[in-house]
């Protein structure tokens, strides 16, 4: 099925003016961010001290796993909404095989970690913060393998600017204000309390306890940590191990050893589930990724335990229509967009779940391009519709679906949706204070990671989306690492989604989603964004933007995106929220009337397109093109 539009003379004459309808203006707009050029490597991340970090690995000789490895220790030494207990998930291409591998870097859930725990205490969701919200850390372990396959440089290499930053750096002011905001969860934990609130006064509680933007910030525990990774790979080698062995040495310390020890200790000290076995079982996956095909580009996400494959969705069902007849955000366009994620998401909210548990997800039915066209045909072209639901992939696949009844009975709207879960906290230091310190819902919806994306000239790319252990976490004793906060992402109830329920040993559905895309066989595109059940809107609307319009990078990382609240958020109340609809402040008044006679419920803000890095490699000469975006503090650096 294809869609014609008409539209009259005068409105194209204004479309085009606007520059709403052809790639050629869209190419030619002014960025607030420089697009950078290289012809040797390319380092992008969510910070411009962290961007050095990986570039100092270049300099040195390493290649773009090195240098992301680097930037990985920084961005988790920094907090950039991610500390070091948290997980690590990554697309590499690798030159010498020519092949896109999955690291699955997610931890589990502990021992002990049911629905009916939570259930016992309350709660519709686990908690949002503290000990129990952790699931076991995934970033060491995520780190050390990525260098240990991939890299060519030592562990101590690519520990030493974070390590010389947990000595102390200049903390910025987005963490060090963050910090303050949430005071009133940093005090319910003593090792917490001691690193992140240094000028705490218990007899003045509105004097500023957290650090101020510029003063050196020092974690010492942290920095023994590392320095004690650095020992025991220096050690190994000493004794006539090579490099892989000697790096995977220091990962037995954290994951088997008085590291391992400390954070299981420190954790059931402060309420947690974790044991030593829960550790010593957890294994970093290297595994095949999901993948389609868009218009003869080939773009790969990781698969199910992530949204990813929803992106991979939505390109399968815009296929059947012309988007740039449309013209870009024109209100077809955005409806177009709109419906597509709308049934992509619906799917995931009920399909997707970690694959190493039974019964099996139904990727290849999920990704098939004879459901997407079942699924394109399903959508009402003049006006949103509410109630999408999940499809049935499995017979497309030549199965019947197990969870048949479940299906019929599932609402769009989570049966406790609007009911904060138990341990729900507000973030503030008396019962009392101001509740708009605690996330907000649409916070929430944006929650919490960072992106990494290298490339280098001897053809290795690598696209990384790392979270967890953000603002406010729990520290894990004389460790210094922050706890994950990923348990929120799991369901408790099979009606929600049936493949994310809750299970010790299992990973939750996240949100996490690097991407890659490749032309011919060879790389094309690395990009990756911050946030929460965004993250896959942004990045299908830049990948629209570069593919269908012309964009250069930093133009699409930078363009006027929109962005959806119908699918079930993953994290706090899980709340659904169709047809909301954020768009930029300046789309035109009569695209937004056009939007509202359609149902849709438009609110708009100054930026929508979300903080994307990305990086292009032009197939005609190898020479790299990157973008950070202008959304937050996103930075790059490129020789």
């Amino acid at each position: 099925m294809r869609i014609v539009i008409r539209v009259s003379v005068l409105r194209i004459l204004s479309l085009a003016a606007a520059g709403m309808l052809l790639a050629a203006p869209l190419a030619a707009q002014r960025t607030n961010k420089p697009l950078l050029h290289g012809k040797h490597w390319v380092a992008v991340t969510g910070k411009p001290l962290a961007a050095t970090a990986g570039s100092m690995m270049f300099q040195k000789g390493g290649n773009a796993i090195d240098a992301a490895c680097a930037m990985l220790a920084a961005t988790c030494t920094m907090w950039d909404t991610l500390g070091w207990g948290g997980e690590t998930q990554a697309l590499i291409y690798n030159p010498h095989t020519k092949q896109v591998i999955g690291i699955n870097a997610l931890g589990v859930a502990p021992t002990g970690a049911t629905p009916q725990f939570f259930r016992d205490r309350g709660m519709n969701y686990p908690p949002e913060y503290g000990p129990l919200a952790a699931v076991t850390p995934g970033t060491p372990g995520g780190l050390m393998v990525m260098l240990a396959e991939f890299g060519t440089m030592s562990l101590a290499d690519v520990l030493a600017p974070a390590i010389g930053m947990a000595d102390g750096y200049p903390i910025e002011a987005q963490a060090a204000d963050a910090i303050e905001r949430f005071r009133g969860e940093f005090v319910k934990w003593p090792y917490s309390k001691k690193i992140f609130l240094p000028h705490l006064d218990e007899s003045d509680p509105a004097k500023r306890a957290a650090p101020r933007a510029g003063e050196i910030f020092r974690q010492p525990d942290l920095a023994a940590t590392l320095r004690k990774l650095v020992e025991t790979e220096r050690a190994a080698l000493a004794a006539g191990q090579d490099r892989k062995a000697a790096i995977m040495a220091a990962y037995d310390r954290v994951y088997r050893g008085d590291i391992a020890q400390e954070i299981v200790r420190s954790t059931q000290e402060q309420g947690g589930l974790f044991t030593l076995a829960d550790l010593d079982r957890w294994r970093v996956k290297l595994e095949a990724p999901a993948t389609t095909n868009y218009k003869g580009i080939d773009v790969y996400k990781l698969t199910v335990w992530t949204q990813g494959p929803a992106l991979l969705q939505a390109l399968n069902i815009l296929e059947n229509v012309d988007l740039r007849a449309m013209g870009y955000n024109s209100s077809r366009y955005i409806h177009a967009v709109y419906q597509a994620m709308n049934l992509a998401f619906a799917d995931r909210d009920f399909y997707y779940g970690d694959p190493d548990f039974a019964p099996m997800e139904p990727v290849r039915g999920l990704l098939s391009k004879d459901y997407a066209k079942a699924r394109f045909q399903t959508i009402n072209w003049e006006k949103n519709d509410a109630r999408i639901r999940p499809g049935d992939p499995y017979p497309f696949q030549g199965e019947a679906n197990p969870f048949a009844d479940v299906l019929k009975k599932w609402s769009p709207i989570p049966p406790t949706s609007g009911a904060k879960p138990a341990g729900f906290q507000v973030a503030s230091a008396r019962a009392d204070a101001n509740p708009a310190n605690a996330f907000t819902a649409d916070e929430h919806f944006h929650l919490g990671t960072t992106s990494i994306q290298a490339a280098d000239a001897s053809g290795w790319v690598i696209s990384v989306t790392p979270s967890g252990g953000w603002i406010p976490a729990v520290v894990a004793g004389s460790t210094g690492m922050g706890l994950s906060q990923r348990m929120q992402s799991w369901v408790l109830d099979p009606a929600m989604n049936p493949f994310n329920v809750l299970e010790p040993g299992k990973r939750p559905r996240v949100t996490l989603t690097p991407s890659m895309a490749l032309k011919d066989g060879k790389p094309l595109l690395a990009f990756s964004v911050q946030g929460g059940d965004s993250q896959d809107q942004n990045l299908l609307q830049f990948f629209l933007s570069f593919v269908e319009f012309g964009m250069n990078p930093q133009e699409a990382v930078e363009a006027a995106g929109f962005e959806s609240r119908q699918m079930q958020s993953s994290f706090g109340d899980h709340r659904s929220e169709p047809g909301r609809l954020i768009v930029r402040s300046d789309l035109p008044p009569w695209v937004r009337s056009e939007l509202t006679a359609m149902g849709y419920k438009i609110e708009s803000q100054a930026k929508t397109s979300g903080p994307v890095t990305a990086i292009y490699i032009n197939p005609l000469n190898g020479a790299f093109q990157g973008a950070a975006s202008d959304f937050g503090e996103d930075y790059g650096i490129a020789w």
